[in-house]
């Protein structure tokens, strides 16, 4: 029998293999998996994602910008565009991909046919600045290349990318002047003295460079750039926009220009001439956190010559080479969904290191790496979950430097604090948790080296006895943050716990047995905000009584809950469900309170002043993070077809193949690495265990190719919409009666087999012995 298992699955694999070639055969007709990529998703709605041109984790975002709203409009321009916009303003070079927050927009480059206007203008009235008009049928979204015709100067704009580098082709029309402008007064989430300083000058080579210091999310913050045209300038024009401040006893000069080689200011643009041209005009800009000698360098080095094309073939290939790690057969709206899902997973973090090893930390001051690449765009509260968990899987060697870049950034912080929620090296502390110690240990536990682990440990404690952050003196002291002393108390109590249950795997895994059972005991703080009269997660205050009065419903910034109300958050105990089953009462009052909570009843309006909450399924909200672990815990419960029937709910209503496709904010991948996981039939609920969680599969056929140069096949026999519940699972034709993977499994090689039935296997994985690892032990 378990032969014939294997005989079928192996059948079946070929069998996909032909009957879906439609897929494979495309990626090979198109030159690879990049040709499945729609950057158009997440561009509308609450998505948050660019559609512009970057390669892997590169510097460079480069990428269309229709609006840089002040920041009291800034939400859903967070990426810089919207998809329901009609005018682009321009094209900056650097940008987050599904943030909740915004920032960037660095180098505001406009190419100008004609008169030139110094303001962006009113989108609503055509000619009333540089802006100009656009269509969608005139874009090309592409992974690593983007392009427009901007129809109110007839110029075509094409743009492509190198990890520093964006490159630039404007085809003008052949009649009328040419002109780029630089302006370097708007940024993303932008408010009227944002930017502290800057400078501007053409260098006797007619290289453009230029500095800026702006006060932003992260304050202080220093970009630098440098331009190149593959044509020389007939003339140019630097202002100074300044009026009404006073600087240095310096009254702003208006729109006055003030030099044709060097400005500096608070609000300085550029215009940069170039006469009729017969053909195009090529830019490269190179970017650096440090100065700009090194934007000089970073140019010199990774900008040579002024072949776009081959720009273009290298950051295509780029992504094929980065998207072959998973090939997938199915319909070309699976593969759409999958392989945007997985570009999106690879943009972030970021490099942010120049070319020889200088990169910007968290005490703003300049250091320097000893081989290895440092990174940042770090929302860990969000990545720590899915995303950097499928890297681990995916590119245990990225992990490697990403973890580097972590432990760096905690020696420079003038607070020992590994990084929060971090950009160009820099910290904001938004979120809450300290999530980057989950992140480190969960590589380390998968058995990614390269770094020094016992280093990490120390970094990671330094971290979770900082008493200063969160309030972590009090949690210290009471095993809870009490809601009288900080916000958000009970959901920062919660993660907290599972923080430290984090450092005590890497510690019990390095044999720190002191350590261990320190943060051990930390890692069941969550008990200590367990309400049992109402079966709730609370907030308590400093004398040991819990908030009142109390709503499950509410959520509102400052609450106890981040993001969250109490029926999202109370299911977070992802270190010890086994324990949480039990404080509910068995698995019976577990399930059925998780049947509650996605069958309620609930008007959208009442999140409406929480912009995260997005993606309502009852009280599920797929749209933010708190929720995405919570269809995964039937598995738990011994009821794995529930978490089958949710799992079905939420792919088939919260991701689409459309602009709008994303319920919420892909927050630098979490979203996407959701989908991917999902789509694979598991996911990771304990990041820091080495454990997956199954679920069920949503396309027909699935290859990991393995760095160790493995490979593990993974098939779903009778996969339709009339049979979503798993009927049987095999693993290399071997039943497989448990409901999680371990990840040695994975990394061996071999086919996972499920096969897919019209109706729910009652009996399959719902001992307690199927059931994944948690830190209490199952009860019978």
């Amino acid at each position: 029998m378990k032969q014939r298992g294997k005989q079928v699955c192996s059948a079946l694999a070929m069998a996909v293999s032909l009957a879906l070639s439609s897929g494979g055969a495309l990626a090979a007709a198109t030159g690879g998996n990049a040709a499945a990529v729609d950057p158009r998703i997440g561009t509308g709605g609450d998505g948050h994602t660019f559609p512009g041109a970057t390669v892997p984790f590169g510097m460079i975002q480069l990428s269309p910008d229709t609006a840089m709203p002040d920041f009291k409009h800034a939400y859903k321009w967070a990426a810089g565009y919207q998809y329901g916009d009609g005018t682009i303003m321009g094209f900056s070079h650097t940008h987050f991909s599904g943030s909740g927050h915004s920032d960037m927009g660095d180098v505001l480059v406009m190419p100008i046919a004609g008169d030139v206007k110094l303001d962006p203008g009113d989108a609503d009235k055509p000619g009333s600045g540089y802006r100009s008009r656009f269509s969608h049928g005139a874009e090309v979204e592409q992974a690593g290349y983007y392009a427009v015709t901007l129809s109110d100067y007839g110029v075509r704009a094409e743009l492509t990318a190198s990890p520093r580098i964006g490159w630039h082709r404007y085809t003008f029309p052949k009649d009328k002047p040419a002109h780029v402008l630089l302006d370097f007064r708007p940024s993303i989430y932008d408010y009227p003295g944002k930017v502290l300083w800057s400078d501007l000058r053409v260098r006797a080579d007619g290289t453009v460079t230029g500095c800026r210091t702006t006060r932003g999310w992260a304050p202080g913050r220093e970009l630098c750039f440098a331009m190149r045209f593959s044509q020389p300038m007939t003339s140019r024009t630097l202002y100074n926009r300044e009026t009404g401040l006073v600087y240095n006893g310096f009254k702003g000069p208006g729109n006055q220009p003030q030099d044709n080689d060097a400005e500096n200011g608070r609000a300085l643009e550029g215009v940069f001439d170039f006469g009729n041209l017969g053909k195009p005009l090529l830019a490269k800009v190179a970017i650096s956190p440090v100065s700009e000698a090194n934007a000089v360098a970073n140019l010199d080095q990774d900008g040579k010559g002024w072949d776009f094309d081959a720009r273009h073939a290298s950051a295509t290939a780029a992504w094929n080479k980065a998207l072959s790690a998973i090939d997938v057969e199915g319909t070309p709206e699976q593969r759409t969904g999958f392989y945007t899902s997985l570009y999106h997973a690879m943009l972030a973090p970021t490099l942010s290191m120049d070319v020889n090893g200088e990169y910007r930390g968290p005490d703003h001051q300049v250091h320097q790496a000893d081989g290895f690449e440092f990174y940042s765009s770090w929302s860990m509260w969000d990545v720590y979950r899915a995303e950097e968990p499928l890297m681990v899987l995916l590119r245990p060697d990225l992990s490697t430097q990403f973890i580097r870049s972590l432990i760096a950034a905690q020696k420079a912080s003038p607070f020992g604090m590994l990084p929060v929620w971090a950009y160009q090296g820099l910290e904001t502390w938004c979120m809450t948790g300290y999530h980057a110690v989950a992140i480190i240990a969960d590589a380390y536990i998968k058995g990614v080296r390269g770094f020094d682990a016992d280093q990490a440990l120390k970094a990671m404690v330094s971290t979770a006895t900082y008493g200063n952050y969160g309030d972590l003196a009090d949690y210290m002291k009471l095993g809870y943050v009490p809601i009288d002393k900080e916000t958000e108390a009970g959901s920062k109590t919660q993660e907290y716990a599972y923080d430290d249950w984090a450092i005590a795997q890497m510690a019990k895994a390095l044999g720190k047995n002191d350590v261990y059972a320190t943060f051990e005991k930390r890692a069941a703080n969550w008990r200590n905000v367990w309400d049992p009269q109402t079966s709730f997660m609370r907030a308590k205050l400093s004398n040991g009584q819990f908030r009142t009065p109390f709503d499950p419903t509410s959520a509102a910034y400052g609450s106890d809950y981040t993001e969250a109300n109490a029926w999202q958050y109370s299911w977070y105990v992802p270190q010890d469900v086994a324990g949480l089953v039990a404080a509910y009462g068995g698995d019976a009052k577990f399930t059925g309170k998780l049947d509650q909570m996605f069958d309620a009843k609930v008007d959208p309006a009442i999140f409406k002043n929480v912009e995260d909450i997005t993606g309502l399924i009852g009280w599920y909200a797929h749209g933010n993070e708190p929720s995405h672990h919570i269809a995964y815990l039937y598995d738990y419960a011994g009821a794995p077809w529930k978490t089958q029937q949710r799992l079905k709910q939420i792919m088939d209503s919260q991701y689409g193949v459309k602009p709008d496709g994303l319920v919420g904010n892909d927050d630098l991948g979490q979203m996407s690495a959701w989908y991917i996981f999902t789509a694979l039939g598991f996911y990771p609920v304990t990041p820091a265990s080495d454990e997956y969680a199954i679920g069920r599969p949503f396309v027909p056929k699935a290859v990991l190719h393995l760095p160790n140069g493995h490979a593990f096949t993974i098939v779903a026999e009778h996969m339709d919409d009339a049979h979503p519940y798993v009927g049987s699972v095999t693993l290399n034709g071997k039943p497989l009666d448990r409901v999680f993977l371990r990840h040695a499994e994975i990394l061996a090689g071999g086919e996972l087999c499920f096969v897919m039935q019209a109706q729910p296997n009652r009996q399959w994985g719902t001992a307690t012995t199927a059931r994944p690892t948690s830190m209490s032990a199952w009860q019978q």
